[in-house]
């Protein structure tokens, strides 16, 4: 996903507020990541993959962003 989302999250002077759904730092939504791989082992194409999460799950993804996770594993693999 790219772009910000606005939110509004509660004051809390203790610091013991842990937000459920996107954790703290954390800079996507969990899966969207395996999600990408799994399409793009299939054939799909990286504007194909965006257009598939966008429809499916109603998640804007870029096709950069797309391509930053592939090429994230692909260097992982080269590594290996």
């Amino acid at each position: 996903m790219s772009g910000y989302i606005a939110s509004s999250v509660p004051r809390d002077t203790a610091g013991s507020f842990e937000p459920r759904l996107v954790k703290k730092r954390q800079r996507r939504l969990t899966g969207v990541d395996e999600m990408v791989l799994s399409l793009s082992a299939k054939g799909l194409t990286h504007g194909e993959i965006a257009a598939h999460l966008a429809e499916v799950y109603g998640a804007e993804v870029s096709r950069q962003t797309v391509s930053s996770i592939t090429k994230t594993v692909m260097e992982g693999m080269a590594e290996w």
